[in-house]
């Protein structure tokens, strides 16, 4: 999926928009999209972003309790 920048926009944002999260989001889009960093944070108007499909879900944390 190919999303523009709007003015102000950061990469946190975006993904925050689109998938309705940022943890691990913005680290995939990041990955595919690795001139974004040299960018800065705030992402010029206009830029064209690729952000990856599929997302996988955060995996569930054990919870392990000491005493019963």
């Amino acid at each position: 999926m190919q999303v523009v920048a709007k003015q102000g926009d950061t990469l946190d944002d975006i993904c925050w928009r689109i998938y309705g999260k940022t943890a691990g989001v913005t680290e995939a889009a990041l990955a595919a999209n690795h001139r974004l960093a040299d960018l800065g944070p705030l992402i010029p108007m206009g830029t064209l972003i690729d952000l990856p499909d599929a997302i996988p879900p955060e995996s569930k944390k054990t919870i392990i309790q000491l005493w019963d």
